[in-house]
């Protein structure tokens, strides 16, 4: 995150001597990106966090591919992925290329037997359905229906859920996610024209802090394997820390949207950016004022990145038969637009009420094994006339 935050206790000066109570040192950590050149988070630990006691074994959840190269526009029903108790195993690539991984999952169950971090990707993790807490070492965060919870490669984490009906749209993105630069001056505040502000991103509030010894599993990531690994301290052992490198959340209902006299482009709805695709949200909003608009959007083509929108809810006036969690990808290179009908039909509309979270990538998606259980295959042929 491009602004700093601090919680618990730490010392006046960074790599110095910090003392517990019976005079023995905490253990510093610096948690950073980009070979100390990008942001970083320096953390105070009970106990060393490089205990490791046992590696047990691992296993492949690299995404299977069913469709390397493709110009056809797919319609996949991620309601139609069966929920799962294990979170890792909920877990369902649809999506992917060499920059991110798009993955649809429906857990039941909290984490309780393991802790889990991602040393290959930033995750961003959008709450369709469900509420809880989002745990990490660096403290935790609240969470419901419509939050992005963004979280750096590297972070510790379990999930709280408070039921067993979730619904979670995830990216993982193999480069840092940041807020777009446009946004942002540069001191890296965001600036008056920016559809959110600092007061709507939530920091974590509270550390679990926990100095104990045993046996602590954590699932690892790394090169798409999951290594179990057991550790001899307590993951969440962190007295304090500072810093710019942590998990945040922010609420798609917090976003207000850029409207104008037209139709606006897409960039407008734009919420995150790496420097490998977008994330945008589309959101509740007034239509174009000029008398003569035309509120649907014009037909395009994506000449240089693959379209994927995810439906949340309301109803999308350009699309038919569209519904709750379902996945649109319209491939580089391939013109589409609204569905017969549906333009003239927008006609006279002053607002909508539609909500959805999009990603563009600049490199092409392979289509994966999971979706194509899910995947409407006649889908490139609804433009046509009937």
């Amino acid at each position: 995150m491009p602004f700093y935050h601090k919680l618990g206790n730490i010392p006046h000066k960074r790599h110095t001597q910090f003392r517990k109570k019976d005079g023995s040192l905490y253990y510093e950590q610096l948690f950073g990106t980009i070979g100390f050149d990008g942001m970083s988070t320096n953390s105070y630990h009970e106990q060393r966090p490089t205990q490791v006691k046992e590696i047990k074994g691992q296993y492949s959840v690299a995404p299977k591919i069913a469709k390397k190269n493709h110009i056809q526009s797919y319609r996949f029903r991620g309601f139609q992925v069966k929920p799962e108790n294990d979170y890792l195993k909920s877990r369902k690539a649809v999506l992917t290329n060499s920059d991110c991984t798009i993955i649809l999952s429906a857990p039941k169950q909290s984490t309780t037997d393991y802790f889990y971090k991602n040393a290959d990707a930033d995750e961003m993790i959008f709450i369709h359905k469900g509420s809880g807490k989002l745990r990490t070492h660096l403290g935790n965060l609240d969470f419901k229906y419509g939050d992005y919870l963004i979280i750096p490669r590297g972070i510790i984490y379990k999930i709280d859920f408070d039921t067993e009906d979730n619904r979670l749209f995830i990216v993982e993105s193999r480069r840092p996610i940041y807020t777009p630069k446009r946004y942002r001056n540069w001191f890296g505040q965001l600036l008056e024209h920016s559809p959110y502000c600092e007061r709507d991103l939530r920091r974590p509030y509270e550390l679990e802090t926990n100095n104990e010894s045993g046996d602590f599993l954590m699932k690892v990531k790394k090169q798409d394997e999951i290594f179990d690994m057991v550790y001899a301290s307590h993951p969440f052992d962190v007295v304090g820390y500072d810093g710019y490198n942590y998990p945040y959340a922010f609420s798609i209902h917090d976003f207000e949207p850029i409207t104008g006299r037209v139709h606006q482009p897409p960039p407008v709805h734009q919420t995150f950016e790496t420097d490998a695709f977008v994330i945008c949200s589309f959101v509740p909003r007034l239509y174009d004022y000029h008398p003569q608009s035309i509120p649907a959007p014009y037909n395009h083509s994506n000449i240089d990145s693959d379209e994927v929108l995810y439906y949340v809810d309301g109803d999308f006036m350009s699309r038919n038969d569209i519904d709750q969690g379902h996945i649109s990808l319209h491939p580089a290179g391939i013109p589409h637009g609204p569905h017969p009908g549906t333009t003239e039909k927008s006609i006279g509309k002053t607002k909508t009420e539609e909500l959805a979270v999009m990603v563009d990538t600049f490199k092409p998606l392979m289509v994966t094994e999971e979706a194509m259980k899910i995947a409407d295959e006649d889908y490139y042929k609804s433009w046509l006339e009937h």
